[in-house]
């Protein structure tokens, strides 16, 4: 059985480090993308802060289909208006407000509003923990892009430190 505090408190830990990679990285490469046409860390994590805000709020809200023709506007009316330019600063500081934000309103809900199923696109069907778990999920999947362009510059990643540090402890 997954449990609702668990998948809470590991999706933290995931943004904790989304966090950290965002404080980190320099801000006069903010913009840097890896390959033309693919997004900028800067639009990596805008997308990681739009995607939590968005589907979380729409839960929230009590939306159970994510196919509607309507969708986009139901999801930007969750999404949080930053300037096009935010900064490390001003973005971190919007992804760590986010997830204590989520995190609490998910947390203050009943075991049945995780129970419920709800249609994601393509027309999965799947329950609110489901989906949350999933949002997890893809902010993993786009923290592995923002740690592979630390790389790229040079930087290791939060996570690599902590283990290596671990390591140098032994």
């Amino acid at each position: 059985m997954v449990r609702v505090e668990q998948v809470l408190g590991s999706w933290r830990a995931v943004r904790d480090d989304t966090i950290a990679a965002v404080e980190e990285f320099p801000v006069s490469d903010f913009d840097f993308q890896p390959a033309p046409g693919v997004d900028s860390f800067r639009g990596i994590a805008r997308h990681i802060l739009n995607a939590g805000d968005g589907f979380i709020g729409m839960l929230l809200e009590g939306i159970e289909d994510f196919t509607t023709p309507d969708f986009p506007e139901r999801y930007q009316r969750h999404t949080r208006k930053l300037p096009a330019d935010a900064g490390p600063a001003e973005l971190a500081a919007a992804l760590r407000q986010s997830i204590e934000q989520c995190t609490a309103a998910l947390a203050a809900q009943t075991p049945d509003f995780f129970s419920q199923v709800v249609t994601r696109f393509p027309g999965e069907k799947m329950t609110r923990l489901e989906l949350i778990q999933s949002i997890k999920e893809h902010e993993l999947t786009h923290r592995a892009q923002l740690f592979m362009i630390l790389r790229l510059k040079g930087i290791v990643p939060p996570t690599t430190r902590r283990r290596l540090a671990r390591q140098a402890g032994r």
